[in-house]
């Protein structure tokens, strides 16, 4: 199936792995939609890309905003949820109850409302894709909350798979890859967090956008794929220890 002159819209594609895909559907000749909350970086990223790209803001914990946001758009083919930011570790005894409902806000709320609004617009043959991640299938001290969200988008997304059918809906769940979420670390940090991954990778490096990015096209493409989580990982998930 190809995207040329499909319609995708794509919530946090001005950063990291939403603009990795927007940059490879346009290449394919689809017609993107970007938004984030971040005037700014919409903006940047609108003109770093093709005129292809157009580029909007909304705020993702806005459910008025959101659906507003969808009535302006239109029609369209798919919808891609990539935004999201960096979650913090933490023990569940150190953890405040605020902290851990802030920590499914933009991932998993904001993923349900634009799903919400976003599906009535999508045309026969279209899909939603979602973004969790690697903490959904691995458990490590600190990461109750984070493997929670992840795991929780998952299961929405099966659920969704049957109760928006024909319209396909998946998830991409990323290990460890190069984007701007982890530029709020220090940088001995996040240098290390990428180090280990070349290291002990069975691919030998941390991911790239550009390569998690062609997994979003698939799902895009495949018109016979719906219900699937596909583990973006460089083998870490097989691994007995990362």
């Amino acid at each position: 199936m190809s995207l040329t002159g499909k319609r995708i819209v794509i919530l946090g594609g001005s950063s990291g792995l939403g603009f990795a895909t927007a940059k490879a559907a346009a290449a394919e000749g689809a017609q993107v939609v970007i938004a984030s909350s971040n005037a700014k970086k919409v903006a940047d990223a609108t003109e770093r890309l093709e005129s292809r790209v157009e580029g909007r803001v909304v705020d993702l914990f806005d459910e008025r905003g959101i659906a507003a946001f969808f009535d302006a758009v239109g029609a369209f083919d798919h919808l891609v949820y990539t935004a999201g930011d960096a979650l913090k570790a933490a023990e569940l005894k150190e953890m405040t109850f605020a902290d851990a409902q802030a920590a499914f806000g933009i991932r998993y709320w904001g993923a349900l409302l634009a799903t919400k609004y976003g599906a009535a617009k999508i045309r026969v043959g279209g899909s939603i894709v979602l973004t969790s991640g690697l903490a959904s299938q691995r458990a490590r001290k600190g990461w109750s909350v984070i493997s929670s969200v992840c795991g929780a988008t998952e299961s929405f997304a099966r659920a969704l798979a049957v109760e928006l059918a024909p319209v396909r809906v998946n998830v991409v769940s990323p290990g460890t890859v190069r984007t701007e979420l982890w530029d709020g670390l220090p940088d001995a940090a996040r240098d290390a967090m990428f180090q280990k991954a070349n290291q002990l990778l069975p691919v030998a490096h941390a991911g790239e956008p550009s390569e998690v990015a062609e997994t979003y096209l698939y799902f895009m493409r495949s018109g016979f794929v719906t219900g699937s989580i596909a583990y973006v990982d460089g083998g870490a998930g097989v691994m007995s220890a990362y």
